[in-house]
């Protein structure tokens, strides 16, 4: 069995990789004409939430900024991630175009202050997905342990490009199925486990 889980290991630290580098290889253009439209497809797909969580973009992931402002328009307030320690779930700080922000120690822009609050929906990136649910993200296991400590537990929409579509995962125990995949090509919603 521990063999087994240190080629899991191996094989999910290689696509993270192979998966950063096939977003890498985007052009701008083709990166904002794709996060476009996942945008409009998350918009058709989902409602208008009460808050948002998301994620800043960065390693050229989709730029979900202009469905925010939409929703904002709607009344959805937006949050973002901050990491309070190693190891325990993500809190999520209020968000707005004017929110100062600072690199956090992963260099992911992050509020440093502002009232914490709790997203009724989370739209978290994809390095990798399938055709299950499931999302590999850079290994920290940060939204797995949010998702399973946040009771009722939001909406889990991941966001990607198809670009990132895998076969497997290879999901471990501890990772959280999606509620939503949305990329380029549509919207997919996967039946409650």
């Amino acid at each position: 069995m521990t063999e087994r889980f240190e080629d899991n290991t191996a094989i999910r630290r290689a696509m993270r990789q192979e998966m950063r580098a096939r977003r890498a290889g985007l052009s701008a253009a083709a990166h904002a004409g794709l996060s476009a439209q996942i945008v409009t497809h998350l918009r058709a797909a989902l409602p208008a939430p009460k808050i948002a969580g998301f994620c800043w973009p960065i390693n050229n992931e989709p730029d979900l900024r202009a469905l925010l402002e939409a929703w904002a328009r709607q009344g959805t307030r937006a949050a973002l991630p901050v990491v309070i320690a190693a190891a325990t779930p993500l809190a999520f700080r209020l968000w707005t175009p004017d929110t100062p922000l600072i690199a956090d120690r992963y260099g992911i822009p992050t509020p440093v202050a502002g009232e914490f609050v709790r997203p009724d929906l989370l739209l978290l990136p994809l390095n990798a997905f399938d055709r299950q649910g499931y999302r590999l993200g850079y290994g920290g296991g940060f939204f797995d342990r949010t998702l399973a400590a946040l009771s009722p537990r939001p909406l889990a929409v991941g966001v990607g490009f198809e670009i990132n579509r895998v076969e497997c995962i290879h999901p471990e125990k501890h990772d959280q199925r999606l509620d939503w995949i949305v990329t380029e090509n549509g919207a997919i919603k996967f039946p409650a486990a």
